[in-house]
C-alpha cells in the first residue's frame, strides 16, 4: 500500500512534458520553458521623480552632507504629494576638480511605487553642498 500511494503522489511532480514523452506524444511544438518568476518582462526606463519633489530630495540631500556625520541617513517628505523618502550619503568625500564630493542615494516613495535615485553632491562657495548629478538607480 505505501508503495502505490508513493507512486501515485509521485507522479505529481512530473511536468505535463515529461509525461508526453513517456507516452510517445512527439507531436508537439516546443513551447520553451515558462516561469512565473521571470517571464518575457521587458526592461522599462525608469522616470526622475517630479520636480516639485525633487526639491524636498535636494533640501534633505544638502542637510545630511552638512552633518559630515558617518551613517547618517535623513527622511524627506513633500506634504503636498504625499511622496517620501530618505537620502543616504554611500561614500566617504573626495576630491573631484578641487571640490570635495560625495556620493549619495535617494529613495522616492508615493502611493505603492518606490524607485531610488544616485547622485553627486559637491561644496560649491561659502562650503554650501551643490548637487551635481542625480539620476534613476535601480538596484542589481
Amino acid at each position: 500500500m505505501p508503495l502505490v500511494l508513493g507512486l501515485a503522489c509521485g507522479g505529481c511532480s512530473l511536468s505535463l512534458d515529461t509525461l508526453d514523452a513517456l507516452g510517445g506524444k512527439a507531436d508537439k511544438p516546443d513551447r520553451g520553458e515558462v516561469t512565473g518568476s521571470v517571464g518575457n518582462a521587458k526592461a522599462q526606463a525608469v522616470a526622475m521623480p517630479p520636480e516639485r519633489d525633487l526639491v524636498f530630495t535636494r533640501a534633505a540631500i544638502h542637510e545630511a552632507l552638512s552633518r559630515d556625520a558617518k551613517d547618517v541617513s535623513l527622511p524627506w517628505e513633500n506634504p503636498e504629494s504625499g511622496a517620501r523618502g530618505t537620502v543616504t550619503p554611500i561614500a566617504n568625500a573626495y576630491n573631484q576638480d578641487g571640490s570635495t564630493c560625495r556620493d549619495f542615494l535617494a529613495s522616492y516613495i508615493n502611493g505603492h511605487s518606490e524607485s531610488w535615485m544616485r547622485g553627486e553632491a559637491c561644496r560649491a562657495g561659502q562650503g554650501k553642498w551643490e548637487v551635481r548629478s542625480i539620476k534613476p538607480w535601480t538596484r542589481s
